[in-house]
């Protein structure tokens, strides 16, 4: 069994309602799922910096309830963590300058260490990246 791991794109259509990333998810078991802790801080980042910026009453509930409902989806899943072998792995892909971010290195570095296979519809960033096993849930 595969373990897939959801990158960030990928998570945010699941929790949006993506009929074609539901398909995907379906086919798997939950056991076979999970997101990489720079997922998590990616999502929760964007709500915490939309908190400090919202200064009406019903934007703020609304943020909250956003925030609420990310924090219950990321729930559902497996979060892996950015262990130090995975980090080992984010610096050696540094030095390779494959003209990918930070954040994708990293999480590329973390399905490496765990010996998944990323979710993705960024296949064109994620290809470079010697040695990952991408699959493009987006069709």
């Amino acid at each position: 069994m595969n373990l897939y791991v959801l990158d960030t794109d990928i998570l945010t259509l699941y929790q949006t309602g993506d009929d074609v990333v539901l398909g995907h998810v379906r086919e798997q078991s939950w056991s076979g799922l999970a997101v990489s802790v720079i997922s998590v801080e990616e999502q929760l980042g964007g709500w915490y910096t939309r908190l400090r910026r919202t200064k009406k009453r019903e934007e703020l509930a609304k943020v909250y309830q956003y925030l609420t409902d990310t924090i219950q989806s990321l729930a559902r899943f497996h979060v892996l963590s950015f262990s130090v072998g995975a980090i080992r792995r984010y610096e050696e892909l540094r030095t390779k300058r494959l003209n990918v971010s930070k954040n994708d290195l990293r999480i590329a570095a973390i399905v490496l260490e765990v010996g998944g296979r990323l979710a993705t519809r960024n296949v064109r960033d994620f290809a470079r990246i010697p040695g990952l096993d991408i699959e493009d849930w987006s069709k």
